[in-house]
C-alpha cells in the first residue's frame, strides 16, 4: 500500500446502529488523516440489518468478494464485529485473494476471517481496531499523544516496506513466564480460535509449530477462558507453540475477586502446566481497546522478561514483490 490508496469500510459482520453513525464519521476522518482515500461499502447503511447481522451472510460474502476483486481497493476494514462470519466462510473468493492479496483489518468475529484466510491463502490479516468502535471510538477517548502514536503505527505498518520492529510497550505489560522465542504470530479472540479450528477450514496443527499464540477474550466468566484454553490444550496447539501473548481482558466475571477467584495469569499458568514457554500478558489488544495491531502470520520476536514484542517482517506485501501475502 501507498499513501492515497483506497481503503473501504465494510459491514463484514454486525449492522450499523443509528447511535454509532458519529463513530463511523470519526473513523473516516482518522483514515483520511493517515493519508488514505476512504469509501463506505453499500451494506454499511444505518439501520440495515438481518437479525444480528448487517445482511444475509450470502449478501455480505458477495460484497466482500466484490471488494477483493476490485483492483482499486487496497485494504478493507470492518466497521464492527458481531456474529456472522461463520455463515459465509465457505463463500469467500479465495482465488481473488491469491491473485491480489490485500489486508483485512478487524478483531472479535473477524478473527475467524484472519485464521481461515491465512490457512487457505497465507493472507496476513490484521487483528486490529475496528472502524466505528475502534478508530471512531476507543481512539477518540485516548490521550492525544496515544492517538498520534496509533495513527503513525497503523500507517507505517500498512505502507512501510520494512519490518516495524518493536511494538510500543507500556507499563501495563506483564511477564507471566520468562523466556524468549521467535515464531509466527497466530491467534485472535479465543472463542473464535476454537470455532475456526472446529471447521473444515481449520489451520493445520503443524502451522502452530513454533508459533507465538496471541489471544484475548471478553464477556462471560473466567471459567469460560479456562475452558477455551483447555480446548487448545486437548487439540495439541499448546504443545506446539513456542510462546504466548495475552491481551487485556474485558468484562470477564470471576477474575481475581474477593471470593478467592483466580487471576488471569493463574488461569493461564494452570492450563499450561509444565510447558515452559514465555508468556507476556496484559498487552493492549482486544475489546478493551485501543488495539495494537497484531498481523496474523508475521514472524515476531518475544521476550517476556524484557516485555518486548517485535515484528520481524513487513506485514503488507509490496506490489509485484515478494513477501508476506497481505
Amino acid at each position: 500500500m501507498t499513501p492515497g490508496d483506497l481503503v473501504v469500510i465494510a459491514s463484514l459482520s454486525g449492522p450499523l446502529d443509528v447511535g454509532h453513525a458519529p463513530g463511523l464519521e470519526q473513523a473516516v476522518a482518522v483514515l483520511e488523516r493517515m493519508g488514505f482515500r476512504v469509501r463506505l461499502a453499500p451494506l454499511l447503511e444505518t439501520g440495515r440489518h438481518h437479525w444480528w447481522s448487517a445482511a444475509q451472510p450470502a449478501d455480505i460474502a458477495e460484497e466482500l468478494n466484490a471488494l477483493l476483486r476490485d483492483p482499486e481497493v487496497r485494504a478493507i476494514i470492518a466497521h464492527d464485529g458481531g456474529h456472522t462470519v461463520l455463515g459465509y466462510l465457505d463463500l469467500i473468493d479465495v482465488e481473488a485473494i491469491t491473485a491480489d492479496p490485500k489486508p483485512i483489518l478487524g478483531y472479535s468475529d473477524l478473527s475467524l476471517l484472519h485464521l481461515v484466510l491465512y490457512a487457505r491463502t497465507g493472507l496476513v490479516g490484521f487483528h486490529a481496531d475496528l472502524a466505528t468502535s475502534g478508530l471512531g471510538g476507543h481512539w477518540q477517548a485516548a490521550p492525544a499523544a496515544r492517538q498520534a502514536e496509533l495513527e503513525e503505527l497503523y500507517s507505517t505498518l500498512l505502507t512501510g516496506p520494512e519490518a516495524i520492529g518493536a511494538l510500543p510497550t507500556t507499563s501495563s505489560w506483564e511477564c507471566w513466564r520468562a523466556g524468549r522465542t521467535e515464531g509466527r504470530l497466530i491467534g485472535g479472540l479465543t472463542n473464535r480460535i476454537v470455532l475456526a479450528q472446529a471447521t473444515r477450514h481449520a489451520l493445520p496443527l503443524e502451522r502452530f509449530d513454533g508459533a507465538v499464540l496471541f489471544w484475548e477474550e471478553m464477556g462471560g466468566h473466567a471459567s469460560h477462558v479456562w475452558s477455551y484454553l483447555q480446548v487448545l490444550r486437548h487439540s495439541g496447539i499448546l504443545d506446539r507453540i513456542s510462546g504466548m501473548v495475552v491481551g487485556v481482558p474485558h468484562e470477564i466475571d470471576g477474575l481475581g475477586g474477593s471470593d478467592a477467584s483466580p487471576t488471569l495469569p493463574e488461569i493461564v499458568l494452570d492450563v499450561l502446566g509444565d510447558r515452559d514457554i514465555p508468556v507476556l500478558g496484559n498487552v493492549e489488544f482486544g475489546h478493551a481497546g485501543p488495539n495494537l495491531p497484531m498481523p496474523v502470520g508475521i514472524r515476531v520476536a518475544l521476550d517476556a522478561q524484557q516485555r518486548t514484542l517485535s515484528l520481524l517482517e513487513p506485514a503488507v506485501r509490496p506490489a509485484h514483490g515478494d513477501g508476506p501475502v497481505g
